[in-house]
């Protein structure tokens, strides 16, 4: 499932970089036109880095899967290979009510498939699983949801607005979670 998985998320991310073109001059001026662009697939970039990184170390504690599992994985899967299309989108209509509401909606539906992969992950290996004990009440995946919902609202009326949002829940997953690292590290 991990190797698929890896596979997958590979090939999104290089689907995504494919969107940025060579600049049509020379000189400085020519990349200016391309700063949405960059922008839009650095935070799309980050966004994939972010679950690939969660997805890897939640699938180290975790012992076996089952069916519904994979399948979870696959939804999340689904999600994370939409992200070039959206990022797409936004990239060339930045600041647009519609890209920013779809990219949001796209933000949160990763989101949920991954809350959906964990809480079933958690659910097989046990409530006493090093990965139960990592998980805890996940605050930070709950916050990112209310997040993710607060700017798709916020999209309708304030697209920047949105964006800050979107931008606001990726740095605050960069911030390294160290829950499951320290869980394995115990065993």
């Amino acid at each position: 499932m991990e190797a698929f998985s890896d596979g997958v998320i590979a090939v999104a991310i290089t689907i995504m970089v494919l969107e940025l073109k060579v600049p049509a001059g020379a000189s400085f001026d020519a990349l200016r036109p391309m700063l949405p662009i960059f922008l839009t697939y650095v935070l799309s970039f980050i966004n994939v880095g972010i679950y690939w990184n969660n997805h890897h170390h939640m699938l180290q504690a975790a012992r076996s899967v089952t069916g519904p599992i994979l399948w979870a994985n696959l939804h999340l899967l689904f999600w994370l290979s939409v992200m070039p299309l959206t990022t797409a989108w936004m990239s060339e209509h930045p600041l647009a009510q519609a890209p920013v509401t779809i990219y949001g909606v796209m933000l949160l539906m990763n989101a949920v498939a991954y809350t959906i992969l964990a809480v079933l992950l958690v659910r097989h290996e046990g409530p006493g699983s090093a990965l139960a004990k990592a998980m805890g009440s996940d605050a930070k995946g709950k916050a990112s949801l209310a997040l993710y919902v607060l700017g798709i609202a916020a999209s309708f009326v304030a697209p920047a607005a949105a964006l800050a949002l979107y931008v606001t829940v990726a740095i605050v997953w960069l911030i390294p979670d160290r829950r499951i690292e320290r869980v394995l590290k115990e065993r």
